[in-house]
């Protein structure tokens, strides 16, 4: 995981943590919302840095393509 992500989730993950600690309430779904929203923390994390990149690659692809017609303007 990226630093970015630990940050933005990192009271989740300490509820976790703190949760899992108690060796009991791993095992009888003491955690599961805690893990729950975790999971959703780090989900969301993920579509935006998806979005971001894909947003990326398109602007790359439109420039690359805008040098590619250029050149073969040129011919």
């Amino acid at each position: 995981m990226t630093d970015g992500v630990l940050i933005v989730c990192r009271d989740f993950i300490q509820a976790l943590e703190a949760c899992h600690a108690n060796g009991w309430s791993r095992w009888t779904g003491a955690c599961n919302q805690a893990k729950h929203e975790l999971n959703m923390c780090l989900r969301k994390e993920r579509i935006d840095r998806t979005t971001k990149n894909r947003e990326e690659a398109k602007t790359r692809r439109e420039k690359t393509e805008q040098a590619l017609r250029e050149l073969h303007a040129d011919d």
